[in-house]
């Protein structure tokens, strides 16, 4: 089944139906999901702000706070029973392409990141250019990130770029001798292209699932913040395999629930990949959730639609989302490994 939206308009409705339909199974809003391929998929859990009136019958109304209960509820349920995987996933895309769409439009929006704060109160200050200030906590996880290796030289992948801020910085940053950002957003792709004139730096549309690129034609693979929306990890993890040198080095940050992370653990091992460092970065995704969170709902207030408002603020990572809660609570597990690709024989080629 395939979703194509013909405007604007339509791709608000889609949003919108998605609102009432969160990813998961008869758990709701608890953070929790069924094993099997649902687990390598991204959750929304939003709270639905509608418009009710007051008891006193104003004509002023305010934004009730409504959880999957009564007949919104009821549509909720419905619809999270009807629709297949890829179509619940096809709306989780059409928000995605959707924010790829208004960033021509605001500068904030280039990158999406849930960021990284490093030790003391200020959240570790990597010196960066006045323009980059207000996206500080967004570029220190691409740094921390990027750091694991020495890039100088080499010839780097990044699988969902988004709209290029962090593929950028990278280039700027680490001088790599090429840089190749991919995402399967179309709008994001035209825009980099638009925006972005650094030599060596090219942007590319394509699947994470189905890389468009030669075998062995890679030093490094990163992968930040995305592979929680792939429909398939494995499928995801051999063509990384396929794209990268002997002894190249995948670097991989993202997030899972705490009981998908020895399941996330095997499909590494299985894919060959051996690991050089695996680190749990969840205080410092917390940390930059609350140092930015101020820049994000000024934003969301100005610019989010009514209807997608708390959706946005899950999704972005707010101080008061469901997404903080389920971090701050341990459900949810942010984590950073630096992999490196092993020979056939199971070492590491000489």
């Amino acid at each position: 089944m395939q979703f194509r939206m013909s405007s604007e308009k339509g791709l608000l409705l889609a949003l919108a139906l998605w609102t009432f339909c969160p990813i998961g199974g008869p758990g709701g809003l608890n953070g929790r999901e069924p094993a099997g391929p649902s687990c390598q998929t991204a959750r929304f859990y939003p709270i639905i702000q509608v418009p009710v009136k007051e008891k006193n019958n104003s004509n002023k109304k305010r934004m009730k706070r409504t959880a999957r209960s009564g007949f919104f509820g009821s549509i909720a349920r419905r619809i999270e029973g009807f629709l297949p995987f890829k179509a619940r996933n096809g709306f989780n895309r059409a928000l995605y392409q959707y924010l790829a769409r208004r960033v021509g439009e605001h500068e904030d929006l280039l990158f999406w990141n849930f960021g990284f704060a490093g030790p003391g109160s200020n959240g570790g200050k990597l010196p960066l250019a006045d323009s980059d200030e207000k996206h500080r906590y967004c570029i220190q996880l691409y740094d921390h990130v990027a750091s694991a290796v020495d890039l100088r030289g080499q010839d780097v992948l990044e699988v969902g770029c988004g709209c290029g801020g962090g593929s950028s910085f990278i280039m700027k940053r680490h001088l790599p001798r090429s840089f190749t950002a991919l995402d399967q957003a179309k709008e994001a792709i035209e825009f980099c292209n638009r925006r972005y004139s650094i030599p060596g730096l090219s942007f590319s549309c394509g699947k994470a699932e189905s890389l468009p690129f030669e075998k062995d034609a890679f030093d490094v693979v990163i992968n930040v913040e995305s592979s929680h929306g792939y429909g398939s990890l494995d499928h995801f993890l051999k063509e990384v395999q396929r794209v990268l040198r002997l002894n190249g080095y995948f670097l991989f940050t993202d997030f899972r629930h705490k009981d998908q992370i020895d399941e996330l653990r095997g499909h590494l091992e299985s894919s060959g990949f051996q690991f050089l460092k695996e680190e749990i970065i969840t205080p410092h995704v917390l940390q930059a959730m609350e140092l930015d969170h101020e820049r994000k709902m000024s934003l969301l207030n100005r610019k989010a639609p009514r209807l997608l408002f708390n959706s946005l603020k899950y999704w972005w990572g707010t101080k008061d989302s469901k997404r903080y809660e389920l971090f701050s609570s341990g459900e949810e597990i942010y984590f950073s490994y630096v992999l490196q690709k092993r020979n056939h024989s199971g070492g590491l080629s000489s």
